[in-house]
């Protein structure tokens, strides 16, 4: 079974994106992340529901989603 993410309740994901990354707010610990296009798009992809659980199984996806959880920005459930 393919573990499921999603995003802490209360993450409004405030962002601001550039040519080589973006910057991300996390809202409950008020801290500012220096983010990969990669992760954010990640971080909208889960919010949006935009991706299935077994596409997150995928191998080259588990560090990008230990870093997003050690963050606090995910969790799984």
């Amino acid at each position: 079974m393919a573990l499921q993410w999603r995003i802490v309740p209360g993450q409004t994901l405030l962002h601001r994106g550039w040519e080589d990354g973006c910057v991300l707010y996390n809202d409950l610990s008020g801290d500012t992340h220096l983010l990969t296009e990669h992760a954010m798009q990640l971080l909208l992809a889960l919010r949006d529901g935009d991706i299935a659980p077994d596409e997150l199984a995928a191998p080259e996806l588990a560090t990008v989603l230990e870093t997003l959880s050690g963050l606090d920005l995910i969790e799984r459930c």
